[in-house]
């Protein structure tokens, strides 16, 4: 069932307030159940020709598979970047309090998007 598993979300972001900005809408709008912020990476990558070095802080987002497009869109929405990182996994093996406490923390009712 698409429902019972998890995925991990994997999503850079410009800065940690930016972060925090970004897993509160995900939160509150029961899209995600949990969004940990690791505050400093370093990305290099490739933009528009040239080879970047950043500071930026990643987010971790927690949550059910099936929020997955929901989630994609929202950030499409909210994120600062032109092209924001969206890279899912499915988890293998969760334990199950902990995906019983997700299913909970990600219910199916969605109030709507708040103004951000």
């Amino acid at each position: 069932m698409l429902e019972d598993k998890l995925k991990i979300i994997f999503c850079t972001v410009p800065n940690e307030p930016t972060g925090r900005r970004i897993a509160e809408s995900l939160v509150r709008e029961n899209l995600a159940a949990c969004v940990n912020i690791l505050p400093q990476v370093i990305s290099i990558y490739r933009w528009q020709g040239d080879i970047q070095h950043d500071g930026e802080s990643l987010l971790l987002i927690k949550a059910r598979a099936s929020r997955f497009a929901a989630i994609e869109a929202r950030l499409n929405e909210i994120h600062p970047y032109e092209v924001p990182e969206i890279v899912a996994v499915e988890a293998a093996d969760v334990a199950d309090a902990y995906m019983q406490w997700v299913r909970e923390s990600s219910g199916d009712q969605n109030p709507p998007p708040t103004p951000d």
